[in-house]
């Protein structure tokens, strides 16, 4: 599988981003059982997701990676891949260390 952002997250602890998402969706859907998830699935497309998944989905990025995704950030695009997650948070990371 494959990893895109590595992130420091300010209290020294070096995360790997895609990997922590990818290990939150799978054991937080249960549909994902038996199935495989690349990070280039879109979840969405698979069916994986419910609405209350993506609620606790943006409050775990939120509170994992301590950033605050703007409204605007809010879109199926943006949540449909743990690629797609991944470069949201790199992006939101590399925005507040500014």
């Amino acid at each position: 599988m494959h990893s895109e952002a590595v992130t420091d997250m300010g209290n020294g602890a070096v995360v790997d981003t895609a990997v922590t998402v990818r290990e939150y969706v799978r054991a937080n859907m249960t549909a994902l059982k038996d199935a495989e998830l690349r990070d280039e699935d879109n979840i969405f497309e698979k069916g994986f997701v419910t609405s209350i998944f993506a609620m606790q989905l943006l409050d775990f990025i939120e509170s994992t990676f301590e950033v605050e995704v703007p409204d605007d950030r809010i879109t199926l695009q943006n949540f449909s891949s743990v690629n797609r997650i991944t470069a949201m948070v790199g992006e939101l990371t590399d925005a507040a260390g500014e």
